[in-house]
């Protein structure tokens, strides 16, 4: 499995992550060409910091307060692959969610929906993309110290936008090695979209590459980057989960597929209804959740606030292999329009056991295109595996 793992030991922001991800080796083309359609073609230099060669990224946009609508509508139209479009959007929604939690209703995006920084959030976005990681880790976030000024006066570090992100996701901080604000809100926001996996849980693995992203500013004795791993873990990567069981006989189904929205939003691996018989010949359904052992107490409290159950079975520490995961970009030609679709490829020994097109990518083009979205399923699983012969004739 190939895993990204990014190290903050100096904090990030939106251009931090895009010049380390270039430097890592993402295809810069792409990631131009996305930033560009958005704002301008950024500049990019190499640098030194402390005697570390990196890259650093200046998007050339000027400060214009937006709203959400108008954020959404300018990535909305970028050049970018559909799946590097909507982890913008959520990225945007994760900030947007923040500023609301902060302010209350957000009229106009500060710091946060200048154009810089969503020129940024689409660049780092394509440039994971072109990566094709099956899986991302963040290691503990340095925040900074001290105070700040800002759009809305003088605040405490991290500023409050970037610690309303950090309490809505699982990424761990700590303040750092100095004052000032090492972790901006677009940072924070794009590190806690990317990560799928604990920093608790990397496991070992080979170092392919090393890409480090430079800071504007010379910061002294510790440098002013951020750090990127490209890993090849072995396979199949094993894993420890919990399991959450409850009965129920008295909810409705909607009640129910809103309890399993919630657990997913809460950050359950899956969750799942099964029908069964209860006693006395009564129908009701088994609800079951997959939890990482660190949540298993907040969603047991999800399922007994939305169910009202009143007994949660736990099965602990349950040892599972896990098939290891990567994200190929595959071109699909309908039409005479061809565009890439996300393809989830899984392999267990060396070998691939499953390949999936992303469904939300093929039913956004389906509707554009009023063709069944099955058509574009399959020509982009026919897609993958043809890309994947390739590989194998290659020895890749």
């Amino acid at each position: 499995m190939r895993l990204l793992l990014f190290d903050p030991f100096h904090g990030s922001s939106g251009d931090m992550i895009t010049a380390a991800l270039l430097h890592l080796g993402a295809d810069r083309e792409e990631v131009f060409r996305a930033m560009a359609s958005v704002v301008k073609e950024p500049l990019v230099d190499e640098v030194e910091r402390n005697g570390i060669r990196a890259l650093r990224v200046r998007t050339r946009a000027e400060a214009h307060p937006r709203s959400l609508e108008e954020v959404l509508g300018k990535l909305a139209g970028a050049d970018a692959p559909p799946g590097a479009i909507a982890m913008a959007e959520r990225v945007i929604g994760r900030l947007h969610k923040a500023e609301e939690a902060v302010h209350g209703e957000v009229v106009h995006f500060h710091e946060v929906g200048a154009d810089d920084a969503i020129a940024d959030i689409i660049g780092a976005c394509t440039a994971l993309h072109t990566l094709g990681a099956g899986q991302v880790a963040v290691l503990p976030i340095a925040l900074g110290g001290g105070l700040i000024i800002g759009s809305h006066g003088t605040l405490p570090v991290p500023a409050p936008a970037t610690a309303a992100i950090l309490a809505a996701s699982h990424l761990l901080g700590y303040p750092g090695p100095k004052d000032g604000e090492l972790l901006t809100p677009t940072g924070a926001a794009l590190l806690a979209e990317f990560a799928t996996l604990p920093a608790t849980r990397v496991p070992p693995g080979k170092v392919l590459a090393v890409g480090y992203g430079a800071g504007t500013r010379e910061t002294g004795t510790i440098p002013n980057l951020l750090r990127v791993f490209l890993l090849e873990t072995g396979e199949p990567e094993e894993d420890r989960v919990e399991i959450l069981e409850t009965n129920v006989d008295d909810v409705s189904p909607e009640v129910i597929a809103h309890a399993i929205t919630r657990l997913m939003e809460a950050g359950a691996r899956d969750a799942s209804v099964i029908p069964m018989v209860m006693k006395k010949g009564r129908s009701g359904h088994l609800v079951r959740v997959i939890s990482d052992p660190a949540l298993t107490g907040p969603l047991a409290l999800v399922l007994a606030g939305e169910l009202g159950t009143l007994g949660i079975r736990v099965i602990p520490s349950v040892h599972r292999l896990v098939a290891s995961r990567r994200v190929i970009p595959v071109p699909v030609t309908l039409g005479g329009e061809t565009r890439e679709i996300s393809v989830k490829v899984g392999s267990l020994g060396g070998k691939v056991t499953s390949v999936k097109p992303e469904f939300e990518e093929a039913r956004a083009w389906a509707g554009e295109k009023g063709v069944p979205v099955r058509e574009i399923l399959r020509r982009a699983e026919e897609a993958a595996w043809q890309h994947l012969a390739r590989e194998g004739s290659h020895g890749g």
